[in-house]
């Protein structure tokens, strides 16, 4: 809108008619009248006219006087005459516009129209001209004609209302864009149509071009192609090639375009020798090797221009940041060689004078200053202001971080650098309301914010409470405890869980501590951090735990020949048998205790259900990551070790490895890659790893297409065998064990209170691979990530219970494998992640879930 709308303010021409009434000959104005004026004031006429009350004024002088009034823009009509001494001014004012409306436009919005209207002076309220009407509304018809809507019109139409008003109506019929019919390349010999057309954005109809409009005609876009077709030549060696002409030629029905390039490709080129000319400041076999430009190769401009920019880089990193350097190709016609200078001219050393940044309404400047790497008062560096970029980028509180450098004026050797950031939420305050599959629903109230009050510390304080948990707890970290970086923080939790809400094993967990934690930076990438805390936790085990928390009794290899099935019929039938041969059998005798095993310890038999313990860990983590959410390229790591203290009720270790890689794949595509890798064990008096710690796998974060928390071993389910006696046969040998329910009385054989749950293991493998890619008709993408993933993973146990399902030692053939397409969204509520994947390769008891979501955070 605002292009046009330029063209038309500098093409404006006003009809004017005039009357002037005045004696020919001079006379001094002893009174100035001003009649016909409606809105206008007086004194505005006044302050325009050039004539004052005591002049002596003649013809000349009121022809100037009715043009300076006719250049205020407020008057369609003015006469001027004399009565007496008397300068009487008789005006018609232009109308008022009192209302304006659009209608027929889509692809230009009608906010943009107004806005464009109002700047050239057209808006409700004000005098309506209607030259500048006309002009906008052709400008308007060549905007949608380059759009290629060939059929497009704009008509106006003027409304006259009561009191010197008009109605203005803008009438637009858009048409429809002209679909490319043919793209035909003329002169080509080295590439094939084919090859030259892919590098197009413009194509021919196809069966996605409803979907991306890629065949829809643009002035614009024809000349990106043409500018992209020189370079593809350029950058293959053809120094002389040339577009001769294009034609563009549309069908009567306006319809349909058909593309016409006529090209000249020439020669292919080869380097014949690179020089370095002009003052390069630093020493030339530096910028050597920068060099991309090779004797002997193909001719590149790409190659060219980069060698400029490298070399143009580390220029600005030695404070020369006005520095031009431009490669000059020579060719030699006859031998079809080129010989390329770099002409490097340096310019003067320049220093920064100040810092400053824009946007930044609620953070304040101090935060951002402690990022940078650029100092004030110092030589500039390219490299430091880019990296001071990235450290802004990477906080997280920023959506978007743009740097610029000015020129300070009358100066030659400083500059100002201008850091404008577009601020986004950091945190939620208020109320939670969430969904998972597995949580539930969560509820609660919060406060996460990791800039408070724009000071850049981490403050959270939090009450939820969802189907499987309630958790309470405050955390506050100071990331510049020490100017130089080195972070402090504390926090103070309780939390109730009861696991079996998410599909594990029957036990519930109440757990209250405290831990202090620091972190101190080794370099720009990299911390290593450090975290001391306290944990109370007791256990919750029911009356039927699993084996492996709480041991129960099982048959032995002495119980022989147990009955299947719980029918009593079934059993009084067999104990009919049983006494035909000689059996005896007295229900009120209990069961021999030879043929139970009682000496089975799960690991409260053995540890206990209440534990006290300090734990330390200690962490590295390295990240070249371009922002801190939904990152699209660079590398993170993280390594972390917690023990606890030696001595405590619990002694167990914990290492655990994340790491990822982004990776450019093309303009649109990235490749992800990640991972996360566990082991545990316990040591000193602890028996193994308390179970409680142990890792578990599936889900988001892991392994989606699986349910969350359901990869990996089993638990062993509760046995309970009651009062019974046992048959004894002919020779003496136990042949059949009855078994009563203690409860109903019911003759079995046993049984178990639930069905064997994921347990967990002290190994986690888990691995993926995605390809991030954009999501269409999305404009702003920064707050959304989509992509197709693999993912790889299982839980596994070095130490299996000989009767755990689903138990392995580490082996890749037990990886668990998955493949679908995920979406992130980082909204108000906090992130909306789902998936839709499809399990490749599982194990027997692993289950699958196509689809799974979660909204909302808990903390």
């Amino acid at each position: 809108m605002k292009d046009f709308l330029k063209v038309a303010s500098l093409g404006l021409t006003l009809p004017i008619a005039a009357v002037v009434q005045a004696q020919s000959q001079s006379f001094v104005v002893s009174d100035i009248r001003v009649e016909g004026l409606q809105r206008v004031s007086a004194g505005t006429v006044f302050a325009a006219l050039p004539v004052r009350v005591g002049d002596r004024i003649e013809s000349l002088d009121i022809q100037s006087a009715t043009r300076a009034l006719f250049r205020t823009g407020y008057f369609q009509d003015i006469q001027i005459g004399r009565e007496n001494g008397v300068l009487v001014i008789t005006v018609r004012e232009r109308p008022a516009i009192s209302k304006i409306e659009i209608t027929g436009n889509k692809a230009i919005k009608t906010e943009d129209l107004l806005k464009g209207m109002k700047d050239n002076g057209l808006a409700e309220g004000q005098i309506f001209k209607r030259a500048t009407l006309e002009g906008l509304a052709q400008e308007l018809q060549r905007q949608y004609v380059a759009q290629g809507r060939y059929g497009a019109s704009v008509k106006t139409e003027v409304k006259d209302l009561p009191r010197n008003q008009v109605e203005l109506k803008v009438l637009v019929d858009e048409g429809s864009v002209a679909a490319i019919k043919h793209i035909n390349i003329v002169g080509n010999k080295a590439f094939s149509d084919k090859e030259l057309e892919d590098i197009f954005e413009l194509k021919t109809t196809g069966w996605l071009s409803w979907l991306n409009s890629d065949d829809k005609y643009s002035k614009e876009k024809l000349t990106g192609d043409l500018e992209r077709l020189e370079s593809y030549y350029l950058d293959r060696g053809y120094l002389e090639f040339k577009i001769d002409s294009t034609q563009v030629s549309l069908s009567p029905d306006k319809q349909s375009v058909f593309i016409t390039i006529n090209v000249h490709e020439g020669d292919v080129y080869k380097v014949s020798d690179v020089e370095l000319a002009g003052n390069p400041v630093v020493p030339e076999e530096e910028l050597k090797r920068l060099l991309l430009v090779r004797k002997g190769q193909t001719f590149s401009q790409v190659l060219m221009t980069t060698t400029s920019d490298y070399i143009t880089k580390r220029l600005g990193n030695e404070g020369y940041t006005f520095a031009e350097v431009n490669g000059m190709p020579e060719p030699d016609e006859k031998k079809k060689t080129v010989k390329v200078t770099f002409f490097i001219d340096p310019g003067k050393r320049a220093y920064v004078r100040r810092i400053n940044f824009r946007g930044n309404t609620r953070t304040s400047d101090e935060v951002l200053r402690r990022e940078m790497r650029q100092m004030e008062s110092a030589s500039a560096s390219s490299a430091r202001i880019e990296q001071s970029k990235v450290r802004l980028e990477r906080l997280g509180y920023f959506k978007d971080v743009e740097v610029e450098t000015n020129e300070v004026p009358g100066t030659s050797d400083q500059i100002d650098v201008d850091y404008t950031v577009e601020e986004q939420p950091s945190g939620t305050i208020g109320g939670t309301v969430g969904y998972a599959q597995q949580s539930g629903l969560v509820l609660g109230a919060n406060v996460q914010e990791n800039n408070w009050l724009g000071t850049g510390k981490s403050v959270g304080f939090a009450v939820n409470t969802s189907r499987y948990q309630s958790v309470a707890n405050f955390s506050y970290t100071d990331p510049y405890f020490t100017p130089d970086g080195v972070s402090r923080g504390f926090n103070v939790f309780y939390q109730n869980r009861d696991y079996s809400e998410i599909g594990i094993s029957s036990y519930n967990t109440t757990t209250y501590g405290a831990g202090l934690n620091f972190g101190y930076p080794i370099s720009e990438i990299s911390r290593v951090g450090l975290n001391i805390g306290f944990n109370h936790l007791e256990l919750g085990v029911g009356d039927t735990p699993v084996q492996e928390i709480k041991g129960s009794p099982v048959p032995n290899d002495n119980l022989i020949g147990l009955i299947s099935s719980s029918d009593v019929s079934d059993i009084d039938t067999e104990l009919v048998d049983a006494k035909d041969a000689g059996d005896a059998l007295n229900l009120s005798d209990p069961v021999d205790p030879a043929l139970l095993n009682t000496d089975l310890n799960g690991f409260v038999d053995l540890n206990g259900d209440m534990f006290d313990s300090f734990s330390i860990t200690t962490s590295y983590a390295r990240s070249t990551l371009n922002r801190g959410i939904l990152a699209t390229r660079g590398t993170s790591q993280r390594l972390s070790m917690e023990f606890t203290v030696p001595g405590g009720d619990l002694e167990y270790y914990k290492f655990i490895y994340t790491g990822q890689m982004f990776r450019p794949l093309t303009k649109n595509l990235t490749l992800r890659l990640r991972t996360r890798l566990g082991y545990a064990d316990g040591y000193g008096t602890t028996t193994g790893l308390p179970f409680f710690e142990n890792f578990y796998g599936g889900g988001f974060g892991s392994v989606r297409g699986f349910k969350r928390n359901t990869l990996g071993p089993r638990s062993t389910q509760f046995e309970y065998y009651a009062t019974a006696p046992c048959a004894v046969n002919a020779d003496g040998l136990y042949s059949s064990c009855y078994v009563q329910d203690p409860n109903t009385g019911e003759l079995i054989t046993g049984g178990s209170n639930n069905k064997p749950r994921p347990f967990g293991g002290n190994v986690l493998m888990e691995g993926s691979a995605e390809i991030i890619f954009p999501i269409p008709f999305v404009k702003d993408q920064r707050s959304m990530q989509s992509a197709f993933f693999v993912d790889a993973g299982n839980v596994f146990d070095t130490a299996c219970g000989d009767s755990q399902l689903n138990c392995y030692d580490i082996d890749a053939r037990y990886l668990d494998v998955s493949a679908g397409i995920g979406l992130t969204w980082i909204t108000g509520f906090g992130p909306l992640t789902f998936s839709v994947a499809k399990a490749l390769q599982k194990n027997e008891d692993d289950k699958s879930e196509v689809f799974q979501f979660s909204l909302g955070n808990s903390f």
